[in-house]
């Protein structure tokens, strides 16, 4: 992997450590990113065999979780990292959590499409389901990228995706309560989608978490909750950016 924005040091099995846990994370996106899908997939279609692996397979999630966390404290004591590595160093240890917490949301929407597998399907709904699915996964797969690349215009896309996604999430959530008004004895099941529709809204925003790290390590600028339009001006207006050649 290309090592966009990481200082070189004199200790080269520094640079491998730095390197090492980044792949790791990026491994443990990748996994996520397939629970996702299968937990959507199993939603959709109603395998809920597909939904009880995804409940398994966050065990693997939660054990990557464990295998980062220990060695970004092993690098914190052995090398007492400082400014941009320091900083790299923190931007892992708070995406390996949002990665877990998605890990979770999918778990949920397994157990859902477990406990839904023998009901109906309104189409109209579980279309726009699958659509809010897709581009919630795409968020994901934009913020690894991000934070592979180190490339902080392209965290800040994440986040501008993530309105798009919110208005979607509307969207699902007013055919399903059109669905229960017109057919009452939907309301229990359709309720168990509700909760599963939530958990994609909220892989969403942890997504969006996952790119302000990656604006936190690139423009030492910690860009939570001061709202989209702030964090653009941050990173066009950044000193790297400036003196970025044309």
């Amino acid at each position: 992997m290309e090592k966009v924005g990481l200082e070189k040091h004199t200790s080269k099995q520094f640079d491998a450590d730095l390197e090492d846990v980044r792949e790791l994370v990026l491994a443990m996106g990748g996994l996520v990113e397939q629970q996702i899908a299968d937990a959507v997939r199993a939603l959709i279609t109603g395998e809920g065999g597909l939904g009880e692996d995804v409940v398994r397979g966050d065990r693997e999630v939660n054990r990557m979780e464990l295998e980062i966390d220990e060695e970004c404290t092993r690098i914190l004591a052995r090398r007492a990292p400082q400014a941009g590595d320091l900083r790299l160093v923190i931007a892992i240890a708070k995406t390996i959590t949002d990665l877990e917490r998605i890990g979770d949301e999918a778990e949920k929407i397994g157990r859902m499409a477990t406990q839904l597998a023998s009901y109906d399907r309104p189409k109209s709904a579980f279309r726009q389901i699958e659509v809010l699915g897709r581009h919630v996964r795409e968020m994901l797969r934009d913020a690894l990228d991000a934070f592979a690349r180190l490339d902080s215009e392209a965290a800040v896309s994440v986040a501008q995706a993530d309105t798009e996604v919110d208005r979607e999430y509307e969207g699902v959530v007013r055919q399903c309560i059109t669905y229960m008004m017109e057919d009452p004895r939907t309301i229990r099941h359709m309720l168990d989608v509700l909760w599963a529709v939530k958990a994609l809204e909220r892989i969403g925003d942890h997504s969006t978490n996952i790119g302000e790290y990656v604006v936190y390590f690139v423009e030492g600028k910690d860009v939570r909750h001061i709202g989209l339009e702030a964090m653009e001006k941050e990173v066009a207006n950044s000193p790297r950016r400036r003196n970025k050649p044309e």
